[in-house]
């Protein structure tokens, strides 16, 4: 349940009509004082380049380019010519193209390619400058606002601040009253000191303009909708703040000629085929705005790449060869420092594919869970980065943040920090190829078939990442979704065609179609947009059955867009074939109908009574278990009926695992649902089908063959028989001090994340107590997954990861590391990462000030682990991190939770314990020889009567007590302290004190 409106689910209602603005029309937006009746420009398929050539100090410049669809100029290309002062152009007539491919060359040997990925280009004026693009004449002449204008006409000079804004480009759109609105995006402006731009508008007769600034890339200062007034004259605007009469702020100005001072350090590090470059970062007496990255070497000659990054990586080179890199630091005065010296490499082989790896397949509740959304944790290759459509709108764009940053590199270089830590389980979040505005976080599946590119690298592919994991005893949680595709379909299975139109509103988001072509989203153009060509028909297709196909609504977009029918999915548009989505919005989430109707337009649920349907995701998963994964967190699992469940694709997960690796592996790869019951009580709001705990359970009666009427017949009756009627379990329960066989026979197949203790976990005596209540429902409550927050919610249904504090973070570690289920941590919850911040708010803000930012900060540097918990060496950030008291408080709760198999998989009793989070547990297999017994308090004073006689050691202080008389009192350890006594038994010997005393632990 990723969609930034998931919590919002009523907003879904209401989309045909307007749902279109808040994703679609996110990055454009014009000003909203343009009329609505505007005539809608015919588009011309010519373009005009201009390219700075400020930081280049080439002696010729050319354009090298392709036509969509179309063959590439012969190299060098078109000579460009001067354009004003620090630019150069070119025009390019497109002929039936409407976009085109590009790099720039000084003609005798050095590029430009847009650091080998080309640039994408569009019609229309369009300036390059330090590899980014914007739609904007950086030297053109603004119209004449009147065909016959008097000598004597009005001109108003306005000065622009960028100083808080950061854009490199700017433009003018305006209209002087009784006049026409220039075309979008206006007109260039040009730079006149740090931090400001200007530009002389000749006004004809009048006295007044309305007038918006824009970026060229679809960020505009509108004046909050309201648009600016200015008249003649000198006016600034800076941070909405209008100045009329204003004296000059470049007045007395000296020009900034300083040049930054050289990069240091410069290393280079290859792996196979690609290279990994970092440098030293350079000052400068303003400001250092980028850098130049320079690679020589190759049968490509010599490239010029721009970056705003100290760290540079490039994959895909010539195998067995030798490059050299070097790095100069920009201004943003367009000063260059001199180049570093260069570093040599010479490139290894490709690697080649790795081996298909098997799952580990031990008992799961044997490993500690820390959980990361990849995009998010660790960036080892930049490459891969992608800021998407959303870039710019959501402010990650000033946080220099792209929503794709961390990836399967990052992540296998930090496995060693997740082992430091304590844990042998990660899980990740969906890696199947998403497609949407706002997808790093993988719960917009298109193509379930392929891995995102966007998490892989040359040498670290999922395949790697599970391989690496493996070799050093951690096993990976798949997160998977069966109940929803993307918005935009599954590829394979069904993609809808919309309606867009390739006009001045919509042409920054519909693409040309072009045969054979498909989404990819590693060819995003300069502005972050992905192709959308493969998804559109101006004309009705053949088929058709979306309703109205291409008929204007009533509505438009703030900026005054028009908005047209069938131009967005929707389940009640008939864009989605009932064969394999299903037809309606969610009404009652507690109803029949939140397993057959859409949670959201980003979420397309998929119709999974269809056998086709089925057999697509099947499949799919299949693939990745043959990979070798260890098991599948399943994403909005109450979305589907249990029936399906049990009857489809919980029996072809364990098929197909035993098939490849054998019965012990099918039994032990752990598939475990989210059902999302947000209520503080035992059933949810009394709905059985949808409570978690209804999930675990096997069906108790034969329902119809046909999955459409079976599905209805289970609701019916399970809803009939109502919470009393439920079956009910003592596995996870001791007899006295004994521990029994449990019984798994009328088990489903799928474990639960224990949303009754997350809900309840601002304060751990009260998830403690409502986990015990819930518990007798559960088929085998040891095995549930327990946190306190994670990528959707902080407790009781918080909005924002847990803030708490540390002694109560200490507090509910303690708890989830002791007591019964399987203890996660949502990743940088170990520092109080983001404490208090909002968890989610989709591209409305930067994700760098949500509970999603990016975590690498504070691992970069390097750590060796040893075994479970335990640091061989750490420097840098990372080195930091792992002092902190919560880090030292896990790593201590994992090591002793290693160590004790009873506080692993031991059935629980609070029979003859008088505490407030006191428990007993106990593990027994004398097969394998093992029978370990505990008595835990954690935080408060306890006392255990009717335990068996024998001597007691606790795991925390090496205290030792002999039991004579069956009772153990134990004095209260303090607020995130415990104590577990562990029974010398005579096939598990006490271990003794376990680990180092720490903040807590002592």
């Amino acid at each position: 349940m990723r969609s930034w409106l998931r919590k919002h689910p009523l907003l879904g209602r209401f989309w045909p009509a307007l749902g279109l603005i808040a994703a679609l029309l996110a990055s454009s937006a014009p000003a909203s004082g343009a009329p609505a009746d505007e005539p809608t420009a015919e588009v011309a398929n010519n373009a005009t380049v201009f390219y700075h050539t400020g930081t280049r100090d080439w002696s010729a410049y050319y354009l090298h380019y392709a036509p969509t669809g179309g063959a590439w100029t012969t190299v060098p290309g078109v000579a460009m010519e001067a354009a004003c002062d620090g630019w150069v152009k070119r025009a390019v007539d497109l002929g039936d193209a409407t976009g085109f491919q590009a790099t720039f060359t000084d003609g005798s040997g050095t590029w430009d390619n847009n650091d080998g990925a080309n640039y994408q280009l569009g019609a229309g004026p369009i300036a390059v400058r330090d590899g980014q693009v914007s739609v904007s004449d950086p030297c053109g002449a603004a119209p004449d606002p009147d065909p016959n204008p008097d000598p004597d006409q009005n001109q108003a000079r306005i000065y622009f601040s960028t100083a808080t804004l950061g854009w490199r480009t700017v433009n003018l759109h305006y209209r002087p009253d009784g006049g026409s609105w220039t075309a979008v995006p206006g007109v260039g402006m040009t730079e006149a000191c740090p931090g400001w731009v200007t530009r002389t508008v000749d006004l004809g007769a009048a006295t007044e303009l309305t007038a918006a600034f824009n970026n060229g890339s679809g960020t505009w200062d509108n004046n909050n909708g309201a648009d600016y007034r200015i008249g003649t004259g000198l006016t600034t605007v800076a941070d909405r703040r209008v100045v009329p009469d204003a004296t000059d702020p470049c007045a007395g100005h000296e020009p900034d000629t300083e040049a930054p001072t050289t990069p240091t350090g410069l290393t280079a590090e290859v792996n196979g085929v690609g290279v990994v470059v970092k440098w030293d970062a350079s000052t400068d007496n303003v400001g250092v705005t980028g850098y130049q990255v320079t690679l020589a070497g190759g049968p490509g000659g010599t490239a010029v790449a721009d970056t705003t990054s100290t760290v540079w990586s490039r994959s895909g080179l010539e195998p067995r060869t030798d490059y050299a890199f070097s790095v100069r630091a920009r201004d943003a005065a367009g000063n260059l420092s001199a180049p570093t010296a260069p570093v040599e490499v010479t490139t290894g082989e490709a690697p080649p594919a790795p081996a298909a790896g098997e799952p580990i397949g031990t008992d799961p509740r044997e490993d500690p869970i820390y959980f990361v959304l990849t995009a998010r944790f660790f960036d080892g290759d930049s490459s891969n980065n992608r800021g998407g459509s959303q870039h710019e709108r959501s402010g990650n764009a000033s946080y220099d943040d792209p929503m794709f940053r961390g990836d399967f590199k990052g992540l296998v270089e930090k496995l060693d920090y997740i082992k430091a830590l304590g844990f042998s389980a990660v899980w990740i979040t969906p890696v199947v190829l998403n497609r949407s505005d706002y997808d790093y976080h993988g719960y917009h599946g298109w193509d379930f078939y392929r891995v995102d590119p966007r998490l892989e690298s040359t040498g670290a592919t999922y395949q790697d990442l599970i391989n690496a994991a493996h070799a050093m005893d951690m096993k990976i949680y798949q997160d998977v979704v069966y109940n929803h595709s993307s918005r935009w379909g599954a590829n394979g299975l069904y993609t809808p065609t919309v309606y867009g139109v390739q006009d001045e509103q919509w042409d920054w988001y519909y693409d040309t179609p072009e045969a054979g072509r498909e989404y990819d989203p590693l060819e995003e153009d300069a502005e972050g947009r992905p192709y959308n060509g493969d998804l559109w028909s101006t004309d009705e297709p053949t088929g058709n059955t979306c309703v109205n196909w291409g008929q204007p609504t009533g509505s438009t977009s703030p900026e005054g867009y028009r908005i047209y029918h069938c131009q967005w999915p929707s389940p009640t548009s008939g864009m989605f074939p009932e064969e394999y989505y299903h037809q309606c919005w969610i009404g009652n989430w507690e109803g029949e109908d939140s397993r057959s109707c859409w949670l959201h337009d980003d979420l397309a649920d998929l119709n999974t009574e269809n056998a086709e349907v089925q057999d697509h995701l099947i499949n799919a998963y299949n693939r990745f278990i043959d990979m070798g994964v260890d098991g599948f967190r399943v994403d909005t699992a109450v979305h589907i009926p249990r029936i399906m469940w049990t009857r489809h694709f919980l029996p072809a997960i364990h098929e197909r695992v035993e098939e490849r690796f054998g019965a012990e592996k099918a039994e032990n790869f752990f598939v475990f649902g989210e059902v999302a019951a947000f209520v503080n009580d035992k059933w949810n709001r009394g709905s059985v089908n949808h409570s978690a705990q209804f999930f675990t359970w096997q069906p108790r009666q034969e329902y119809s063959a046909d999955d459409a009427e079976a599905v209805l017949e289970e609701y019916e009756h399970e809803n009939g028989l109502g919470t009393g009627g439920q079956p009910t379990s003592d596995n996870a329960f001791l007899d006295g001090n004994a521990y029994h066989a449990p019984d798994r026979g009328r088990f489903s197949g799928m474990n639960i994340i224990d949303m009754r203790m997350h809900m309840n976990f601002g304060d751990a005596a009260n998830a403690f107590h409502n986990g015990r209540d819930s518990d007798d429902s559960v088929n085998d409550a040891t095995y549930n997954v327990v946190y306190v927050d994670s990528h959707d919610y902080g407790p009781n249904k918080s909005s924002t990861r847990y803030a708490g504090g540390t002694d109560a973070w200490a507090e509910n570690m303690a708890l989830m590391w002791t007591f019964r289920g399987i203890p996660t941590l949502y990743y940088g919850s170990e520092i109080e990462f983001q404490a208090g911040q909002r968890i989610d708010c989709g591209p409305t803000c930067p994700l760098a000030t949500t509970g999603r930012a990016y975590y690498g900060d504070h691992v970069e540097g390097e750590v060796t682990a040893g075994d479970f918990g335990e640091v061989e060496s750490a420097s840098g950030a990372v080195a930091e991190t792992l002092e902190q008291p919560l880090v030292r408080h896990v790593q201590r709760l994992n090591q002793i939770r290693h160590a004790i198999p009873a506080l692993q998989k031991g059935q629980y009793s609070t029979e003859g314990v008088d505490g407030h989070m006191a428990f007993k547990r106990r593990y027994t297999d004398t097969a394998a020889g093992v029978d370990s017994m505990a008595l835990v308090t954690v935080t408060h004073a306890a006392t255990f009567t009717g335990v068996p006689n024998g001597t007691w050691t606790d795991a925390v202080t090496g205290d030792t007590v002999q039991v004579t008389n069956g009772t153990l009192a134990v004095d209260a350890p303090g607020q995130g302290n415990l104590r577990a006594y562990v029974l010398d038994t005579e096939l598990t010997p006490a271990p003794g004190v376990i680990g180092a005393a720490g903040p807590y632990l002592h």
